[in-house]
């Protein structure tokens, strides 16, 4: 079952070697992300199930150890999912692939180490924008039936379009869009997630959507709690950072 979830945004400006002089700019995003990070330690999982967006070749399953790299952000950073390969003797199980892991959860694994994760064995989800919300919600099903006590760390960004200069441009509809995000996730509101709308999602460039459905799934019946640590958007993009517990 779903013991706890932080929601955080992905953008690879969250690491400061990546934002460089922009780097205090989110600072507070960061604190956030932290802070979300202790509420899963604190629920004691058995394990922790990272989700966020990827494109075609970074979708599926990533095991704990899987390596990561912000080069392509220009930024000599490598990271890896986890520091303990696959805790059974058999040494590093991200070495038994050549894929690296999407960007989403290249920041993840990022927040992770920064936080010294070491409560539970990691294993990464890369979902696809133009997953379905009935598939998205199975497939959160599926990864709480596969251990007592999991905690999912949910990555994602909500609309890109909140301004003129952000990456979609401005749409008027990104605003309310993304205060129902802010809402629905700060409440933990299950239902609420699970209806948000995949189309204006995509227009909207929200990369966050599928992630957010997969959660609901495995939260069904769970009865956690919300709160909202940061909403934001700067650049732009709507950032969310929540907890469930």
């Amino acid at each position: 079952m779903l013991v706890a979830a932080a929601v955080c945004p992905c953008p690879p400006l969250l690491v400061p070697d990546v934002a460089a002089g922009a780097a205090p700019e989110l600072a507070a995003a960061r604190a956030a992300c932290t802070d979300a990070l202790g509420v899963l330690a604190a629920a004691r999982p058995d394990r922790l199930v990272v989700v966020g967006p990827a494109e075609q070749n970074g979708r599926g399953p990533h095991p704990e150890g899987t390596r990561g790299s912000f080069r392509g952000f220009g930024v000599d950073l490598d990271v890896r999912l986890g520091g303990n390969g696959n805790r059974d003797g058999r040494g590093d199980a991200g070495a038994a692939t050549e894929r690296e892991l999407p960007p989403s959860l290249a920041v993840a694994a990022w927040l992770l180490e920064r936080t010294g994760w070491s409560d539970a064995p990691i294993e990464g989800l890369g979902v696809g924008e133009p997953l379905k919300a009935e598939r998205c919600i199975q497939t959160g099903r599926d990864i709480v039936a596969r251990a007592d006590r999991v905690a999912l760390l949910v990555m994602g960004d909500a609309s890109a379009c909140r301004t003129l200069k952000a990456p979609g441009y401005l749409d008027e509809r990104a605003a309310p869009f993304d205060a129902e995000v802010a809402r629905a996730l700060g409440a933990a509101d299950v239902a609420a997630v699970k209806a948000l709308d995949a189309e204006l999602a995509y227009e909207l460039k929200a990369s966050g959507r599928a992630p957010w459905q997969v959660l609901a799934g495995a939260a069904e019946g769970a009865d956690l709690g919300g709160a909202l640590l940061y909403e934001d958007a700067p650049y732009g993009v709507g950032y969310v950072v929540a907890t469930w517990s």
